[in-house]
């Protein structure tokens, strides 16, 4: 069996991840709630979009898969799109208030 995954290289997995219309990671935009690595290397994240709305809603978890599963060791991705507790602003990184001139 693989060395057991690091949290790390999971994320910056995720920080390849851009919202079409945000210039920032989803990471740092606060869409990833949970991101968890089992013992046998599979993966699982919970994840959000800006609003239920959002255009992107079909590709986005399908988007977080496939960078996930590009992380050598990994085995199974699975991405659910949760919506509670709902996204706001507030769960937005420093680095990306940054980015989008909110500081």
């Amino acid at each position: 069996m693989d060395k057991k995954l690091e949290d790390q290289t999971i994320i910056n997995a995720l920080k390849t991840v851009f919202d079409p219309e945000i210039p920032v990671d989803i990471y740092e935009l606060g869409l990833i709630y949970k991101c968890e690595v089992t013992p046998e290397n599979d993966v699982i994240v919970d994840m959000t979009l800006t609003t239920p709305h959002c255009p992107v809603a079909d590709e986005m978890p399908k988007k977080v898969e496939e960078a996930v599963k590009l992380v050598k060791g990994v085995n199974k991705v699975k991405v659910d799109l949760v919506w509670d507790p709902p996204w706001d602003m507030s769960r937005m990184s420093d680095v990306a208030r940054l980015e989008l001139d909110m500081m």
